[in-house]
């Protein structure tokens, strides 16, 4: 923890699962401008998330010495107060811990950010002093989106009005009002000032501008004995200060505690819950800048809700994207949050978390649930009335990429697609099989012959065409293929034809398919999105904006895809192969005590040591970990 080379590496995320969530390093020194104590929606403003409450430092007080336990970073690599130094020990398990130590005085912190609710509680417990101690709490407060960064101005009203033990504010028209406030009486001084040339190193890593002013209205002071703890409570709404203490005890209780792997997952899975207050759920496809995005929320689904026994939570997850995605084959106006609906392997995607809900729940509920949402979908895209993808002659998909990114490749650079993935597309077809295959099964149970028989007949022109136009004389499957524009690179799309239930490849094929894999894409962090041996290889993604989107998919790896290796090896040699996966899994728990602390990030370096990279909590990782850990565990019994 003293060692800021170490610590500044290490982020901590906590969430509210409507929105809002609370983020920074375990030392509390913010590194990111997505960082913050209470960062939270303005839907008034936009669709953004917005800093209210950047950061909260505490001072100790004895004999009129004072100790800043705050950490911030200000231009020219200058750290100050030093706070990190008093710092003895840290723990996650149930509720972040912080003790500190200062002379004879032992102060313990611990974080909790309220369900449901816009509020984060902070309990400060004096556990031991053998003088009178006072603390002083300074708030610095940003008032701005995380997209940008707040300096000093005029226009910031400086305006604050007591409450009950706090003050409520607000530096902009438009923004709510923060309402700060204790579980004790306290004095609040009215000192405003602005702290100027706050630096966030992370955003200089990605080069972009790295510097804000925060604006401190004042300092709260209080007395505190030893053994007794005093609680913060920052919201966008007033509480009754004497039920604080009760609260935050009632929060502690009802979390999962991060004491193994899988509990790590569980605990990350639920991060990602977003429950709107119309009664709507939705899957983040990540923190701390992504929104919900439909090819990661039907790929994150089945982990994140069938592999925990959640599947209440898919059923209610699916029922919105029910909606969102008959309002796109309609042609209506759009009621959800899920964006990127329209893109050609969604409906695919969609379909595909539905099999996995009948391999859970049996085919017979997934079929009068989801049958006439599956069949309806499947003659959308068969009778070409989907804009981005067509049905051609030999049964396969066509999709133009070329001038826009329509896979999960998706990076571009002005505009333009960095990986212009177009025409026949390796796991769009992949994706269709199984779901012609998947969909005739249905049509089989509900006693359906005549679409059972058109369904078969459809699979098999599709085997027989996949097969012709991907896999080539060196035992792998190209990437895509349009005209006579053959994209030899080795890419970890065509894993999916290996993973899935229903593949049009025989049992040679998908050994031949899944040791170039091993060989050339697998790395103790997952896949890599292009082999070493192609061109292009850019495993490190590091630098300006640009530099990064040429190396997003050029080989860097990727866990999700490690879950679909996993399921696809087990597919084909079952128990032989369960240790050396098992090891692979290994990769994975050590990156629980990395970049953010429990959970999966983004992508990792192709190389070693396969550092994490990008955004720090991802649906689609820890969905497919979750998941991939079931399958495994069911291989023991």
């Amino acid at each position: 923890m003293t060692n800021l080379q170490e610590s500044l590496q290490k982020e901590l995320l906590r969430t509210n699962r409507s929105g809002a969530y609370s983020c920074s390093t375990i030392v509390d020194c913010n590194t990111r401008k997505y960082h913050g104590l209470l960062v939270v929606p303005v839907p008034e403003l936009d669709d953004e998330n917005h800093v209210l409450l950047s950061s909260l430092d505490v001072t100790v007080i004895q004999h009129g010495a004072e100790f800043n336990l705050g950490l911030h970073k200000y231009q020219g690599n200058n750290f100050s107060p030093n706070g990190h130094k008093y710092i003895r020990e840290f723990d996650c398990d149930t509720v972040p811990t912080t003790v500190y130590r200062v002379g004879g005085v032992i102060l313990k912190k611990e974080v909790v950010f309220q369900h449901y609710e816009d509020r984060i509680l902070i309990r400060y417990t004096l556990v031991d002093s053998h003088s009178p101690t006072t603390l002083r709490f300074r708030p610095f407060l940003a008032f701005r989106s995380v997209r940008q960064f707040t300096h000093e101005n005029s226009v910031a009203s400086r305006d604050y009005f007591e409450v009950d033990n706090g003050i409520k504010t607000c530096m902009y028209k438009g923004y709510p009002d923060l309402y700060m406030q204790f579980s004790k009486k306290n004095k609040f001084v009215f000192q405003p000032d602005w702290y100027r040339n706050v630096e966030y190193p992370k955003e200089q890593e990605r080069g972009y501008a790295s510097n804000e002013d925060l604006y401190v209205p004042g300092y709260f002071e209080m007395n505190i004995r030893k053994g007794e703890s005093i609680v913060f409570s920052g919201s966008t709404s007033e509480i009754a200060t004497d039920t604080i203490n009760k609260l935050f005890e009632k929060e502690c209780a009802s979390r999962t505690p991060r004491d193994n792997f899988f509990h790590c997952l569980v605990n990350a899975a639920h991060q990602f819950h977003i429950h709107e207050k119309n009664g709507d759920r939705y899957l983040l496809a990540g923190y701390p800048w992504f929104k919900c995005r439909a090819r990661d929320m039907f790929v994150s689904l089945p982990g994140l809700t069938l592999s925990i026994g959640e599947i209440h939570y898919f059923e209610l997850v699916m029922k919105v994207a029910e909606r969102g995605l008959r309002e796109f084959m309609q042609n209506k106006p759009k009621t959800t949050k899920i964006s990127e609906i329209d893109k050609p392997d969604v409906m695919l995607w969609a379909i595909w978390a539905m099999q996995q809900y009948a391999r859970e729940e049996g085919k017979q509920k997934c079929l009068d649930n989801y049958g006439t949402l599956i069949k309806d979908m499947m003659l959308f895209i068969e009778n070409n009335k989907h804009p981005k993808v067509k049905v051609e002659e030999n049964g396969l998909l066509y999709s133009d990429g070329r001038k826009e990114a329509v896979t999960w490749m998706n990076s571009t650079v002005n505009g333009v697609p960095v990986v212009p993935r177009s025409g026949y597309i390796v796991e769009f077809n992949a994706l269709w099989y199984n779901a012609v295959c998947f969909s005739a099964a249905l049509a089989e149970l509900d006693n359906n012959e005549k679409d059972k028989a058109h369904l078969d007949e459809m699979a098999e022109k599709i085997k027989k065409s996949f097969t012709d136009t991907f896999l080539n004389e060196y035992g792998y499957l190209y990437d895509y293929v349009d005209g006579t524009m053959i994209d030899w690179s080795v890419r970890p799309n065509m894993i999916f034809a290996v993973a899935f239930d229903y593949s049009p490849l025989n049992s040679d094929q998908k050994k031949s398919v899944l040791d170039i894999c091993t060989r050339e894409l697998l790395t103790p962090k997952g896949l890599r999105s292009l082999s070493p041996n192609s061109g292009g290889y850019n495993p490190v993604y590091v630098g300006p904006q640009s530099q990064r989107d040429y190396a997003y998919h050029q080989g860097t790896a990727w866990p999700w895809l490690g879950g679909f290796y996993i399921e696809a090896s087990l597919k084909l040699f079952k128990r032989s192969r369960l240790s050396f996966l098992e090891r692979q899994m290994v990769g994975f728990e050590d990156e629980m005590s990395y970049h953010c602390l429990g959970t999966i990030s983004e992508l990792f370096d192709g190389n070693p040591p396969f550092a994490g990279r990008g955004a720090i909590s991802f649906a689609m990782n820890v969905g497919e970990i979750l998941r991939a850990l079931e399958l495994l565990e069911k291989y023991h019994f």
